[in-house]
C-alpha cells in the first residue's frame, strides 16, 4: 500500500472567488486594511501606556523609617508677626516640643506686620497633634490675629504622577483670612498610608488624608483668649498602593494576530458572500436573456 504524501497538504486550492479579482473585492481589502490598522493602532497605544492598578492592605509598608513620618508645612499669617509665631508638636509617644525651629523659615510679609512659616518636621506614626501658635513667644500679645492661609500640609515624599489622583495636599489654598481673628482653629487629620510602585518595582512612600476642621474661641484658665492652628492627626491602618503595570509581549503578539486572522476571515466571507450573489445574479440574466 502506497501512502500519498500529498494527503498532507494543508494549503489546498483557493476558491475562485478568492483567486478573481473584482472591484467588490478591492473594496473589501481597502476596508479590511483601514481597519486592520485602527485596531493595530489602538493596540500599540494600549501596550506602550502603562496601567495604574490600586489595591488596599492592612500593613506599614514603610517599615524602614523608623517610625517617623515626614511632614512639610507652608502657612501665611498676614496679621501676626514673625517674633510671636512658633510651631508645637506633642503626641501620645510623650513628645511635646514648643518652639520648634529645625528646618523651619519665617518670612515677613505686609512689611513685617505678618508672616509666613514654612517648616520641615517629623512626626511619630501615633496620635498627636502640632499647632501654629504664639505658645513660644516671650510675651504674649493682647489681641493675636490667627487669620490665615494654607500653601501647603504634605505628608511622606512627593509624589508627581499624572494618572495618580489623591488628596495629598487636601489642605493646600485653605482660606481662613476672613474668619473671627481671635477663634482658634481645629484640623481634624485621617492619615491615609500610600505606596507608589513603578515599572522597575522602586517604591515611594507618601500619605494623603482626609479632613475636617471647627472654628471656636478658646478661653486660658486665666480668661485670656489665646488662639491657635491645631492639625490634630490620626493614623489609618489601611494602605492604599498603586502598581504601574505594562501589558505583556506575548499578549500584544497575541492580539495583533486575533486581529489580522479574524478581519481577514470576516472580510473572505463578506467577500465570498457578495461574489456568490453576483454569479447567481448574472447566471440568472443569461437564463432570462436565453
Amino acid at each position: 500500500m502506497v501512502f500519498d504524501v500529498r494527503r498532507l497538504d494543508i494549503y489546498r486550492k483557493v476558491p475562485k472567488d478568492l483567486t478573481q479579482p473584482t472591484y467588490t473585492g478591492a473594496v473589501v481589502s481597502i476596508i479590511c486594511c483601514v481597519f486592520m490598522l485602527f485596531l493595530f493602532l489602538s493596540e500599540l497605544k494600549g501596550f506602550i501606556a502603562t496601567e495604574i492598578v490600586n489595591e488596599l492592605y492592612v500593613d506599614d509598608p514603610d517599615k524602614n523609617s523608623g517610625g517617623k513620618i515626614d511632614v512639610s508645612l507652608n502657612i501665611s499669617l498676614p496679621n501676626l508677626h514673625c517674633d510671636l509665631v512658633g510651631l508645637d508638636i506633642q503626641d501620645e509617644m510623650g513628645r511635646h516640643e514648643v518652639g520648634h525651629i529645625d528646618n523651619s523659615m519665617k518670612v515677613p510679609l505686609n512689611h513685617g506686620y505678618g508672616c509666613r512659616f514654612e517648616g520641615e518636621f517629623t512626626i511619630n506614626k501615633v496620635p498627636g497633634n502640632f499647632h501654629v501658635s504664639t505658645h513660644s513667644a516671650t510675651a504674649q500679645p493682647q489681641s493675636p490675629d490667627m487669620t490665615h492661609l494654607i500653601h501647603k500640609l504634605a505628608f511622606g515624599e512627593k509624589l508627581q504622577v499624572q494618572n495618580v489622583q489623591g488628596a495629598f495636599n487636601a489642605l493646600g489654598g485653605a482660606d481662613r483670612l476672613s474668619s473671627n481673628p481671635l477663634a482658634s482653629h481645629d484640623y481634624i487629620l485621617k492619615i491615609v498610608p500610600t505606596v507608589y510602585e513603578d515599572l522597575s518595582g522602586k517604591q515611594r512612600f507618601s500619605y494623603q488624608y482626609t479632613v475636617a476642621n471647627k472654628e471656636y474661641v478658646a478661653y486660658s484658665h486665666t480668661g485670656r483668649i489665646i488662639p491657635a492652628i491645631w492639625y490634630r492627626y490620626d493614623l489609618s491602618p489601611i494602605t492604599v498602593k498603586y502598581t504601574e503595570k505594562r501589558q505583556p509581549l506575548y499578549r500584544f503578539i497575541t492580539t495583533i494576530c486575533a486581529i489580522i486572522g479574524g478581519t481577514f476571515t470576516v472580510a473572505g466571507i463578506i467577500d465570498s458572500c457578495i461574489f456568490t450573489a453576483s454569479e447567481a445574479w448574472k447566471k440568472i440574466q443569461i437564463g432570462k436573456m436565453s
